[in-house]
């Protein structure tokens, strides 16, 4: 936002508001439209969700959500049709199919995939259609591990070493990216081979393949320029990610017994050795 000429305290005001859990995203949001900004940015689909609700009218740019058709926020990707839009982690299509493609790379026969998700509606969307759809088309077992609270990782873990799973495929969450040691350490107590949705798991994590919220974020600020400046939310389509990253450890990959075939080394963006 300074680079596009706004100060914070000059000609910006910023009021920050973050719900520790999901269900006080509601109280956040219906205090944010209660100060009548003139624009409200929100991060992550429980976020994005709580906004629609609250406000039809506040322009809102949402950043770092999945499929924001599935979760009613847009009409369109290229038509919003209302006072929100934004930037996209992703949109239904092969995602899931795509994590499984990789970890069986790196786990040659692996049958049994478990998916460490929390109570969201963009995981909610994920269990609804495109997981058990994957599930069918691979011939491949996808057992639902669920954590809700920092303290339920470490039994979504070991329910996931319980029952044999082969890996585990971690689906971002802000659960998940606020006790990411946590996660990551508790895959490699449990020897679990873990893929991870964002970059901020490469150092430690096994395997990343997912966009770069960072920019994504960045790239809101665009938007919201835009829109202070006089640009309606409806007229803003919704944008994806412009690349997808795949991060690979060696050092992970090493402590796991594992080895990392060539052709996965060549499609990397990087290697952590």
């Amino acid at each position: 936002m300074r680079e596009r000429g706004w100060i914070e305290g000059k000609n910006l005001l910023v009021e920050y508001r973050f719900a520790e859990t999901p269900d006080r995203m509601p109280t956040s949001a219906a205090e944010l439209v209660a100060l009548t900004p003139d624009l409200i940015v929100a991060l992550g689909p429980q976020a994005a969700v709580a906004m629609k609700s609250a406000t039809a009218t506040i322009p809102t740019v949402f950043a770092v959500v999945s499929d924001p058709v599935g979760l009613g926020l847009v009409q369109s990707l290229s038509r919003p049709g209302g006072n929100l839009t934004g930037f996209a982690t992703y949109v239904p299509g092969n995602f899931i199919g795509k994590y499984i493609e990789i970890l069986r790379e790196l786990v040659p026969g692996a049958s049994k995939i478990a998916i460490l998700v929390n109570d969201n509606p963009m995981h909610r969307l994920l269990l609804a259609g495109e997981i058990p759809s994957a599930a069918r088309n691979l011939g491949v077992a996808l057992p639902i591990v669920e954590a809700t609270t920092a303290e339920e990782l470490d039994i979504a873990f070991a329910s996931a070493a319980a029952q044999r799973a082969d890996a585990i495929i971690v689906l971002g969450d802000p659960l998940i990216w606020r006790h990411a040691p946590r996660v990551i350490a508790l895959a490699a107590e449990h020897r679990l081979p873990a893929l991870h949705s964002f970059r901020q798991f490469a150092h430690g994590g096994l395997v990343v393949y997912g966009p770069d919220p960072f920019d994504l974020i960045r790239r809101a600020g665009g938007y919201v320029d835009k829109i202070l400046k006089g640009a309606k939310p409806s007229d803003l389509p919704v944008e994806q990610p412009t690349k997808f990253e795949l991060v690979i450890n060696m050092k992970a990959a090493k402590a796991l017994g594992l080895t990392v075939p060539t052709s996965l080394l060549l499609r990397a963006d990087e290697v952590i050795e």
